[in-house]
């Protein structure tokens, strides 16, 4: 499904291959010879998605932009199922496998390697080659790498990042789920205009 959003259109290279129950909505951007798998959405909403050549974005993954957010994927990507990429910078040749996350403002490196369930976090920068293990999860700029069980060593470098102003607008201690909820319903009304075609 192809979908206009606040007037801008994908645009998808001939070569390239969206399955037909794959969504592809706003100033999205999707390279020579890439392959847009069954279930995957790939959703700008106010940013734009750009995506290189040869990128492979598998079933169920989800892709997003927002308007303080843009993605941008470099060429020769896997994005594995039911992954979830959002308003990062992803380099050249890196894997992302099965179930892992990768948050706003982040940027990893070429040839990184995220494993399955892994995340790294809002604005965590990753070097060239870095691997994240199988459910861990990468913090900060540098990146610290740390086992899922090690909450209080990730709160400690997450904490300042402040996910509430970053994704949401919110200063933490103003940010409640009220406001947080009534903001995104505002923005996400938006789709009531979408065209499809």
């Amino acid at each position: 499904m192809i979908i206009t959003h606040l007037g801008r259109s994908p645009r998808i290279d001939p070569t390239a291959y969206v399955a037909p129950n794959a969504v592809v909505c706003g100033d999205v951007s999707i390279g020579p010879d890439c392959r847009i798998l069954f279930g995957a959405q790939i959703i700008a909403e106010g940013g734009s998605i750009e995506m290189g050549r040869e990128c492979i974005v598998m079933e169920n993954a989800v892709l997003r932009a927002g308007a303080r957010h843009s993605l941008a994927i470099g060429n020769n990507c896997l994005i594995g199922p039911s992954a979830h990429v959002v308003g990062c910078r992803i380099e050249d040749e890196v894997f992302i496998a099965t179930g892992a996350a990768i948050f706003h403002a982040a940027h990893l490196g070429k040839g990184s390697e995220i494993r399955v369930n892994a995340v790294v976090h809002l604005k965590t920068r990753l070097p060239a080659g870095t691997t994240v293990p199988i459910g861990w999860v990468a913090v900060g700029d540098p990146a610290s790498i740390l086992p899922a069980g090690e909450h209080e060593r990730i709160w400690a470098i997450q904490k300042p990042l402040n996910f509430p102003l970053t994704v949401y607008g919110f200063e933490r201690e103003e940010a409640d789920i009220v406001k947080i909820t009534r903001r995104l319903a505002a923005n996400l009304a938006s789709h009531r205009e979408d065209e499809e075609g």
